[in-house]
């Protein structure tokens, strides 16, 4: 499952996201995105968990939690159109 992280601290790296979402379990991809033109993170990214019932899980757990100062949004991430 793609989950959607929003709402985070500009120092958050991805590194951190998937050490987060470790703790629920496998976690096959975490990427905060920046933007190409300054370097700078825009405050959100995606984590993909293989198991769905561990994302669900993480989703749940992690809404709302605060990380680094700020209360992150996590939520299923919409497909790409």
């Amino acid at each position: 499952m793609n989950i959607f992280i929003a709402n985070l601290n500009f120092k958050v790296q991805s590194e951190k996201l998937q050490e987060i979402f470790e703790e629920y379990g496998e976690v096959s991809s975490a990427k905060v995105i920046f933007d190409r033109g300054s370097g700078r993170s825009k405050g959100f990214g995606f984590v993909e968990m293989p198991n769905d019932e561990d994302a669900a899980r993480a989703m749940e757990d992690l809404d709302g939690v605060e990380i680094e100062g700020k209360a992150i949004v996590v939520k299923k991430a919409k497909p790409r159109e």
